[in-house]
């Protein structure tokens, strides 16, 4: 059984992660310029990611497509992994590794942005993914833990969160992922009421 000081060690991690982002406040902001940028040139911003990180790669997309705090119109934002026909067909087709940069092939456009999320920076699927991202001509940004993996090489702007364990990594990049759809849909349509 979990001890209440086990408990409280999470807690304090999971604060001492969160705090951290301070020292990114920069690349948040850059990545909301990013954002912003290619969604006012009508361009898309396309999420991927496996696991949880799929679930905040959906969860940004409707902070985006739907609204933050903002009644307003919607942002061109996808995910690429809501899609189970398409997921499915190409990892048994084809494979699993390339279920995210098949679907970019096919839909992305030169001056979009993807966005790939992967706590370990070393997930193939999405590796392959953000290398084909480049090679259409978008935009990159990776959503990692602290070390980067290959993701770091790959991206335009990098968001590390400054831990090794997935949960903590998972926090970090939710409210990370929150402060930059709240700075993208306040540049795009004023301040919040």
């Amino acid at each position: 059984m979990i001890t209440t000081e086990e408990i409280r060690a999470r807690i304090q991690e999971s604060i001492r992660v969160k705090t951290s982002l301070l020292e990114q406040a920069q690349s948040m902001q850059d990545i909301a310029a990013c954002w912003t940028e290619a969604i006012r040139a009508g361009h898309q911003v396309i999420f991927f990611g496996n696991g949880g990180s799929a679930a905040d790669a959906q969860h940004m997309v409707c902070e985006l497509a739907g609204r933050f705090y903002l009644e307003r119109k919607p942002v061109a934002a996808v995910s690429l992994t809501v899609n189970t026909s398409s997921l499915t067909a190409i990892g048994n087709d084809y494979s699993f590794d390339v279920v995210f940069a098949r679907q970019l092939e096919g839909a992305a456009r030169a001056g979009d942005v993807a966005v790939g999320l992967s706590t370990s920076g070393n997930s193939k699927n999405v590796v392959l993914a953000l290398e084909a991202a480049r090679s259409l001509g978008l935009r990159t940004v990776g959503f990692t833990g602290r070390g980067g993996g290959k993701v770091r090489s790959l991206v335009n702007h990098w968001l590390p969160i400054d831990s090794d364990e997935t949960p903590r990594i998972q926090e970090g990049h939710i409210l990370a992922g929150h402060i930059i759809c709240e700075l993208t849909e306040r540049e795009l349509f004023g301040e919040a009421r």
